[in-house]
């Protein structure tokens, strides 16, 4: 379904951009409404999933230790934060944040592209410590592709959109406290159509 809404572009201000919604079973996931705000001034666009039941604030997690874990499908929302706490990073979601539906091999690939965009733009400052600290960092993580060595990947959502679809990982609902501290990305107005 496609409709107009009279909120302003997150980008551009125009007001009345384009919200695309569609509703599908996602295998292994359930019932999940797609919803798509588009802006046909300056191109913006904004992708997130909510699901047909209601869902608590929630954390999930699962131990990459084996490569068939890799293929381990994940649900992101725009409000879930993503962490490899093995190597003290992570992704927040901000205004600017999308939703998507990957693996945990994808998911790595996120955080190696996001490093190596780092590193490329280091490349040749003399006064940057932290390159080599970026380059020990993909090491790790193309160590955790090949087998090699193992992280956790924890998903903290606190409109519990997000999930690990894997037999061995493990979830919980968010304390109070934790889901406060993180930060949300960008609130999907959500209306009552006339």
């Amino acid at each position: 379904m496609e409709s107009t809404i009279g909120i302003p572009c997150q980008q551009c201000s125009t007001e009345g951009i384009t919200m695309l919604t569609s509703s599908s079973e996602i295998p292994y996931f359930g019932e999940y409404t797609q919803i798509t705000l588009c802006c046909d001034n300056c191109g913006w666009k904004h992708t997130d999933f909510i699901p047909s039941e209601g869902v608590l604030p929630g954390f999930w997690s699962l131990e990459i230790d084996e490569s068939d874990k890799l293929d381990a499908r994940v649900v992101r929302s725009s409000s879930c934060t993503v962490r490899i706490p093995e190597v003290e990073i992570e992704v927040f979601p901000g205004s600017s944040s999308s939703g998507f539906i990957t693996n945990i091999e994808g998911l790595i690939n996120r955080f190696i592209d996001a490093i190596g965009t780092i590193v490329r733009g280091a490349n040749g400052d003399p006064d940057d410590d932290g390159e080599e600290e970026a380059l020990a960092l993909l090491e790790k993580l193309d160590n955790v592709k090949s087998g090699l060595e193992s992280v956790t990947i924890e998903l903290l959502d606190p409109r519990g959109r997000s999930q690990i679809v894997h037999d061995q990982a493990d979830r919980r609902e968010l304390e109070q406290d934790e889901a406060d501290a993180l930060q949300i990305g960008f609130d999907i107005p959500i209306t009552e159509q006339p």
